[in-house]
């Protein structure tokens, strides 16, 4: 008779050797044996350089290049509120060296645009909620003057003089600037950019006199002055920006915008490189250098599993058709 006991202990034994031989990779607990990566890999952000994607894609991109010893190229795509990106990716091998780091402006664009050359539910598997940030009402202090209500009465007095930016027509920009408009009764002109770091630019060189921003792409200019924060939407105030009001003590308890971040890849991705993908953005999430990063730009981790995340973006495009019909935002 064999020792079954001597067998178990000699088979793990063999596989240790020949792990340090580096014949096979063991797995260690919690980690999946996939041997992703062995290359760079490709992060398609939607948008512009400078835009909130990049305030958190770019120093994920730094911890991933620490954890994995690979490189991990931010790929801006920028154009039509982030659908020209998205279409990129979903056509992108499905190998796990292509991922797309998309935003809600994703959950906005189907009630938005009429044809679209990807589905964000049937084209992706949903990987990461990676960050939720409130929006954020900046303004360039030399445009606007005074608090939230000299604002708003400086609106009222003068409908259409004063302009925002966004990101693009049919982004979170542009209908958090459309519930704005719908819920104080006001009229402000819409100047849509290919992305939010150009719409910043030119808020803070006073092309344009306001933004409805992510307040993680603000956030910087906020601290360095360069823009004047006037409101953070939702019912209680940011704990990055505890001057700022927000929405609900201002008279506005149902003006609640967010803008959040996350992560798939192409439909078709091995389900091993899947779970190593989220296996290596919750160990970044969890380091102190982006904990710190996240927290200083006023935002969260998801802390969702895939197929939570998948549910949330689902539960996010029903409730946003619904904002876009009753704000009445159309294509410019």
């Amino acid at each position: 008779m064999f020792d079954q006991s001597q067998l178990a202990a000699n088979r793990r034994q063999v596989l240790r050797l020949a792990a340090a031989a580096g014949v096979l990779a063991l797995p260690l607990a919690g980690r999946t044996q996939t041997t992703w990566p062995t290359k760079p890999v490709n992060l398609v952000v939607p948008f512009p350089a400078g835009g909130g994607t990049d305030t958190f894609a770019r120093p994920l991109s730094a911890q991933f290049a620490k954890q994995t010893g690979k490189t991990m190229v931010i790929d801006n795509r920028g154009g039509a509120g982030g659908t020209l990106g998205a279409g990129v990716a979903a056509k992108a091998a499905p190998d796990g060296y292509t991922l797309f780091m998309g935003a809600v402006h994703h959950a906005i664009a189907p009630s938005m645009y009429p044809k679209l050359d990807y589905d964000i539910e049937k084209d992706f598997v949903p990987l990461a909620l990676m960050a939720n940030v409130p929006q954020v009402l900046v303004v360039n202090p030399k445009s606007v003057t005074g608090d939230f209500k000299a604002f708003v009465a400086q609106v009222k007095a003068s409908p259409g003089r004063l302009n925002y930016g966004s990101a693009g027509t049919g982004t979170s920009h542009h209908l958090a600037g459309e519930l704005f408009k719908q819920q104080t009764g006001t009229f402000i002109t819409h100047i849509p950019y290919t992305g939010a770091g150009p719409a910043l630019r030119d808020l803070i060189s006073g092309q344009v006199d306001m933004m409805f921003d992510g307040l993680g792409s603000s956030a910087g200019h906020i601290k360095g002055g360069r823009i004047k924060a006037l409101m953070v939407s939702g019912v209680k105030r940011n704990p990055a920006f505890p001057d700022v009001p927000c929405a609900a003590e201002l008279g506005l308890p149902d003006y609640t915008v967010t803008t959040w971040y996350g992560l798939w890849a192409p439909k078709g991705t091995p389900s091993d490189v899947q779970a190593r993908i989220v296996e290596e953005m919750r160990r970044a999430a969890a380091t102190d250098e982006l904990k710190a990063i996240w927290a200083s730009n006023g935002a969260d981790f998801g802390n969702l599993s895939p197929a939570q995340f998948g549910g949330f973006v689902s539960a996010e495009i029903k409730r946003w058709a619904t904002v876009v019909k009753a704000s009445g935002a159309k294509l410019d």
